[in-house]
């Protein structure tokens, strides 16, 4: 016989129970980046998932009340950069509103096909958008893997409980 575990009656859907549920999940921390009109945007993004190897492609959400979202709208390709557990101010940074998110001390550089790509993290890669899909107040951006770098040094920064955590055994 199974000893059935105690649960507090179930909540109705909302807000704040999805909140509440995926707090309890840890992520992997990364930023994602464009090229805009109006100079580089970015963000920091827990969402971030594999899709398929072949073609390679991967997806992340964006809410579209974001102030990187005009630009990753309208980019043809994408910069998405792994952090490692010693940039937890970087993603820090890129997950503030109204911070100079490509002011000094971030160092990155212009990448391949116009991306802002960052320096010091575990890996990036540059990728075409190929279909941006309604989600509720977000959307859901697929892009194809072109090209990147996998071997930055370190061991990945994770997003548990509402804060930053590096990876333990």
């Amino acid at each position: 016989m199974t000893a059935t575990p105690d649960v507090a009656a179930p909540r109705p859907a909302a807000d704040d129970l999805l909140r509440s549920v995926f707090r309890r999940h840890a992520a992997g921390v990364a930023v994602i980046t464009a090229g805009g009109a109006a100079g580089p945007a970015g963000f920091t993004a827990t969402s971030l998932t594999s899709v398929s190897a072949g073609p390679p492609l991967l997806s992340f959400g964006i809410g579209t009340g974001s102030s990187s979202w005009p630009a990753v709208s309208e980019a043809e390709y994408v910069g998405v950069h792994l952090l490692g557990e010693h940039q937890e101010e970087l993603a820090a940074t890129f997950a503030r509103s109204g911070a100079d998110r490509f002011a000094a001390p971030t160092a990155w550089r212009e990448g391949p096909r116009g991306v802002p790509v960052l320096d010091g993290v575990l890996a990036w890669l540059v990728c075409r958008v190929v279909g941006r899909v309604p989600a509720g107040d977000h959307r859901i951006v697929l892009a194809e893997v072109l090209l990147g770098d996998p071997a930055g040094a370190g061991t990945p920064l994770l997003y548990h409980q509402g804060r930053y955590r590096g990876l333990r055994d």
